[in-house]
């Protein structure tokens, strides 16, 4: 081991992901088992700022991993924004004897995290927790599968619906500036078209789609929006378009919101919490700063934060082709 330290904090900030606590429980007893010091951080960086700290142990953290959201609640801070705030933060880990953070949350979380460590050297790593997959450096982010399996059980359900009225609805999920669930939920639960914000289809080519897919025989439709695509002002524009263009169909919109946030965590982002938060531990021991733990193709990574935040997120064009070719 090339690290001295001895005491470690963890906290979660940004928006909640199934997952988070899986992370939490897998740093908490990664330290137990190294004989290392965990604190707890409530309330994201303004529980930093403000000092809102709690020992943790194995046992404090049981009964976690198939909970959502996150037990040490999170928040978006102001004061961490500003050079005072990051001051108050780093003095109270000091006056705490604390000798490394991790952080698990998405751009955000990892961008105040540089800033931190450029004022301060003060030792973090970073855990991706984010539904969106918006991370560079990392196949999967954790709560990405969950919100996935929580999106198609949706859309499943409306078909059902959409099927029963002869009905076209207009399915809005999360993905602000990244369109992977749109794509990948849109394939699982086979939706007739895809708008994400990666790729502009344009609302005139979307309407002479959905006419192809009338003129075929089909009697109901489902098209996934990614909250982010730029085809009109809102999904409620793109519908009133559609209906004025369209009037084959009754057309219907469902926003899922923050549905996709909650729930239990499947499997997968179990796995991925208790890989990624047992690395970051690792890597603190082992004199690693100021990077994110990642997984590509199932080895767990380091990448440097910054190259975590690098590019826009690149959606897979083979993905899109498969969605393309099997909507017809």
């Amino acid at each position: 081991m090339k690290s001295e330290i001895k005491k470690i904090a963890v906290l979660t900030s940004g928006g909640d992901a199934p997952g988070m606590n899986a992370a939490i429980r897998a740093v908490v007893r990664s330290c137990a088992y190294h004989n290392l010091e965990c604190v707890g951080v409530y309330r994201g960086y303004e529980g930093l700022i403000e000092g809102d700290f709690k020992t943790l142990n194995a046992r404090s953290v049981k009964n976690l991993i198939n909970r959502g959201g996150t037990f040490l609640k999170s928040a978006r801070s102001k004061g961490f924004m500003t050079k005072e705030g990051r001051k108050k933060a780093y003095e109270h880990l000091k006056k705490n004897s604390i000798d490394a953070l991790v952080v698990i949350g998405g751009d955000g979380t990892f961008t105040g995290a540089i800033v931190f460590n450029e004022e301060h050297n003060f030792p973090i790593v970073g855990l991706p927790g984010t539904i969106d997959n918006d991370i560079n450096g990392t196949d999967n982010t954790i709560g990405y599968d969950t919100a996935l399996n929580t999106v198609v059980e949706a859309i499943d359900k409306i078909r059902d619906t959409a099927n029963s009225h002869n009905r076209l609805f207009l399915v809005e999920v999360m993905g602000r500036d990244a369109g992977d669930i749109a794509l990948n939920a849109g394939i699982g639960a086979g939706a007739e078209e895809i708008l994400i914000p990666e790729q502009d289809m344009g609302r005139e080519r979307l309407v002479a789609s959905l006419k192809r897919s009338k003129a075929s025989g089909k009697s109901s439709s489902i098209v996934v929006v990614a909250e982010g695509d730029q085809i009109g002002k809102n999904i409620f524009g793109l519908a009133e378009y559609i209906r004025e263009n369209l009037e084959e169909y009754e057309c219907k919109v469902t926003v899922l919101g923050h549905i996709q946030r909650g729930g239990s965590p499947s499997c997968y982002d179990r796995v991925l919490a208790s890989r990624l938060g047992v690395g970051a531990v690792d890597a603190l021991l082992n004199g690693e700063r100021d990077v994110m733990i990642g997984l590509v193709h199932n080895k767990v990574v380091i990448v440097d934060f910054k190259e975590s935040l690098k590019g826009e997120n690149k959606i897979d064009k083979d993905l899109i082709r498969v969605a393309d070719i099997i909507s017809v």
